[in-house]
């Protein structure tokens, strides 16, 4: 089955890491990326720039709507994403509990919908 991983958390937490830390946290996210390679349950990911260049879009009486910015105000935001294949939701949880933001952020673990 498909999972995909979004991870969540404050985007000072980054901001806020000196050039230690952040090289720290940055090779953990590397070494995490080539287990879950190397094992077989990756199938994609990226990370995302920050909320800030987040555009909203809706529809108002057919004309297209944009809104600058994520589209509500949270105290974590979502920073990126693995799309993964597990064998059921334990193993998804296992390898989302992997994360390195796990520890200082919230992983969303949510199933892909599967069609016909």
């Amino acid at each position: 089955m498909q999972y995909l991983l979004m991870i969540y958390s404050d985007e000072n937490t980054m901001k806020n890491m000196n050039p230690d830390e952040m090289g720290a946290y940055l090779g953990a996210y590397q070494t995490f990326s080539k287990d879950v390679a190397a094992s077989g349950n990756m199938l994609g990911g990226n990370a995302l720039q920050g909320s800030e260049t987040a555009t909203c879009v809706s529809l108002n009486a057919g004309k297209i709507v944009t809104t600058d910015g994520p589209f509500i105000e949270t105290k974590e935001q979502l920073g990126g994403y693995y799309l993964i294949e597990a064998k059921d939701l334990d193993e998804a949880v296992e390898i989302a509990s992997r994360i390195p933001t796990a520890k200082h952020g919230t992983i969303e673990v949510r199933p892909i919908m599967v069609f016909g």
